[in-house]
């Protein structure tokens, strides 16, 4: 079990290190919690406020629901370690004969796959935080504007890091029209949520530039 209960300091001394893991998959899945804490953020610092007293209820329940995307996407570090190293071993199995290689193939197939939909799950998480990102701009703490825009621009980074993690993974699959299929849909996710998550960033940049 990959242990995600790191120090700041030690996940980043282990980022960097000859460890294959954590690598993009985990980078991106933590930059997406980063993001998730950050719409948190904005929320608590709304939350009891009398001058956002009418959207209070609203917040509450957003703050509620990027926590929860936060959790999964801390979750999602520790997983993308994990079905990583079957796959690592899988590529060291022999083909010397037919069956080995037939066998290889199979074991590869599997684990290709599953190293595919982490990062997917990861792509997906990321893609719930931008479609609560721009409330917590428009209707949260003018003095959290800035991290909601922060949060935007982190989840959008996660969502592009997460789809080469997929497109790494998709590139080896035989199975060219499951791949396909997987390949299509996180094509979709960053077409339709990197967009939000820049009209929130170039929103919020305005309006502090605004003199």
């Amino acid at each position: 079990m990959y242990d995600i209960e790191l120090s700041c300091i030690e996940f980043i001394d282990k980022l960097s290190s000859k460890s294959p893991t954590p690598g993009g998959g985990g980078a991106a899945a933590m930059a997406g919690a980063l993001s998730a804490a950050l719409s948190a953020m904005v929320g608590n610092l709304t939350i009891g406020k009398k001058k956002y007293a009418d959207v209070e209820d609203e917040i509450k329940r957003l703050t509620e629901l990027v926590k929860e995307y936060q959790s999964e996407l801390l979750d999602l570090v520790g997983k993308d370690a994990e079905v990583f190293e079957p796959l690592s071993k899988a590529y060291g199995l022999p083909k010397d004969t037919n069956e080995e290689k037939a066998y290889k193939d199979e074991v590869m197939e599997k684990c290709l796959y599953d190293a595919c939909m982490v990062p997917i799950n990861i792509m997906e998480v990321c893609c719930k935080v931008i479609s609560l990102v721009g409330i917590f701009a428009e209707k949260g703490s003018v003095l959290a504007v800035s991290d909601a825009a922060c949060s935007a621009s982190l989840a959008k980074s996660a969502l592009q890091c997460a789809s080469l993690n997929v497109w790494i993974n998709t590139k080896s699959m035989k199975n060219i029209e499951k791949a396909a299929q997987i390949n299509e849909h996180a094509e979709k996710m960053l077409a339709e949520y990197c967009s939000i998550a820049e009209e929130v960033y170039n929103k919020v940049t305005a309006k502090l530039k605004n003199k």
